[in-house]
């Protein structure tokens, strides 16, 4: 059974940085393109990063240059670094893995930018 756990959000203030990280049981991240997505109170779903089993990445325009999403396979985890938060990354950010005919999702953590 695959599960994926996020973890590393919390309370920042602006211009401060938070690493978050999304840990797979029961499949192996490295063969799989990952996404993290986040959703703010009232708002949809969005995609803010994307990384490719070859390691190609992709950057909503939000978080160009400040986030940066990584994979490490040896521990079978995906990270999101953010740097330069702003109050509008306030949001539950969810951890995102697509075998191309299924998606699997984790609980979420929330990211909270405020002074």
């Amino acid at each position: 059974q695959v599960h994926l756990v996020e973890s590393g959000g919390g309370l920042v203030q602006p211009g401060g940085s938070l690493r978050l990280s999304c840990a797979a049981s029961g499949i192996i991240l490295r063969i799989y393109n990952m996404g993290w997505y986040r959703q703010a109170s009232g708002k949809q779903r969005e995609l803010v990063a994307t990384i490719t089993s070859a390691g190609s990445t992709n950057y909503a325009d939000s978080v160009a240059g400040r986030f940066t999403i990584s994979r490490d396979n040896g521990k079978n985890t995906v990270h999101l670094q953010m740097n330069s938060l702003k109050p509008e990354d306030t949001a539950v950010y969810y951890c995102n893995l697509s075998t191309g005919t299924r998606d699997f999702w984790g609980q979420g953590t929330q990211v909270t930018v405020s002074s």
